[in-house]
């Protein structure tokens, strides 16, 4: 692992020079102020760029079959990230059945009674822990990674936001699930790819929630306003639109699934050019956190963002969203703002599900 300490003006420059330097799998260790002013952040990233000879392979047989992609597919200016995961879904048993022996770095042999034991040990619900290991029996890969990739493959969709696109991203989901970090996460990475933004707060009488959602603004250099109510928060996104800015809209926690709740926010869902992106956390409970992301997507979400991923040894949950009707569009596993999004496929979740539960037992042993 590669670590470098960084000393800039603000967080904003720091972030910039660690992606420019270090590049985007470049991840914040920590930060503080810096004694002659300023801030310090020390940031790490594999030397490999976190991917193994696996990983490499299919990432090559990616930029293939983007290369191979008819161009009367894409509209010029108009690509959707939903080309992406057409793109990946098309190629995908095919490079894992390819992929030579000598990638599969500590090859597991699957065995579906000891899938269903992993996926049990991180919580995910009981019925979607036998349908990925039935999908991955069915599969006929005999490792245990790639077969419960190819499972992984059948229910997970994977949109990442297009940030130099996007017009109006309207964050939604329950109390303490980290929408105004994702706020500021997803402002910072706009802001690195030369996208004017305004944060807005649709969340007006949150304890602190307002002077949080400012704070971050001030240190991004964004324009900040607050949105009262639905009028109010329709005219600060019509606004932006004219400024050509990204308009990132924190709003108040709800359960999605109260019907009263429901009726509250729906109408902040119907503003024009507003994505209304779902966010939940991986410490929530599984079960839960499925009802919450169907309840998401009947009101309008297309994309879900999972949070808190350096909080949890068991991934259940993260499954359990990613398993969802709803496209799985990044994760966080960082609470520095600079610590940025990351984005998952059917590979890297089944790697993670195994290492985890690897690393678990590894620890539980210990004890």
């Amino acid at each position: 692992m590669q670590l470098r300490t960084f000393i800039a003006d603000d967080m904003r420059d720091a972030l910039a020079r660690v992606r420019a330097e270090m590049g985007e799998d470049a991840v914040i260790v920590s930060s503080q102020k810096a004694k002659g002013g300023g801030v310090m952040v020390r940031a790490a990233v594999e030397a490999t760029a976190a991917q193994s000879a696996l990983e490499t392979a299919v990432a090559a047989e990616v930029e293939q079959s983007e290369a191979e992609t008819p161009q009367g597919n894409i509209e010029a200016g108009n690509f959707e990230t939903g080309d992406f995961e057409a793109r990946y879904r098309q190629g995908l048993i095919r490079r894992l059945r390819e992929a030579p022996a000598a990638a599969n770095r500590a090859a597991r042999s699957f065995n579906r009674a000891e899938l269903l034991t992993l996926l049990r040990g991180h919580r995910a619900p009981d019925a979607l822990a036998h349908a990925l290991a039935e999908g991955a029996e069915h599969a006929g890969l005999s490792d245990m990674t790639l077969a419960l990739a190819s499972a992984l493959d059948k229910r997970m969709k994977t949109q990442p936001i297009e940030l130099t696109r996007s017009a109006a991203l309207l964050l939604t989901g329950p109390h303490g699930a980290g929408k105004t970090a994702v706020a500021a996460k997803l402002a910072a990475h706009a802001r690195m790819a030369g996208r004017s933004v305004k944060l807005i707060a649709g969340d007006a009488q949150g304890a602190g929630a307002v002077a949080r959602l400012q704070t971050f603004a001030e240190h991004l250099d964004t324009p900040f306003t607050v949105a009262e109510n639905a009028e109010a928060l329709a005219a600060a996104v019509a606004e932006a639109a004219k400024a050509n800015e990204l308009a990132i809209i924190d709003t108040a926690g709800f359960d999605p699934r109260n019907g009263k709740a429901r009726s509250a926010f729906a109408a902040l869902a119907k503003i024009e050019t507003v994505e209304a992106v779902g966010v939940v956390s991986a410490t929530g409970d599984a079960e839960e956190t499925s009802e919450i992301a169907a309840a998401l997507t009947s009101l309008g979400a297309r994309r879900l963002i999972v949070t808190g991923l350096d909080l949890v040894r068991r991934l259940g949950t993260l499954a359990a969203a990613a398993g969802e009707a709803v496209a799985l569009a990044h994760v966080t596993r960082s609470p520095f703002v600079a610590g940025g999004l990351e984005s998952l496929t059917p590979l890297s979740l089944a790697r993670a599900l195994i290492e985890a539960a690897a690393s678990n037992a590894d620890q539980g042993s210990a004890q």
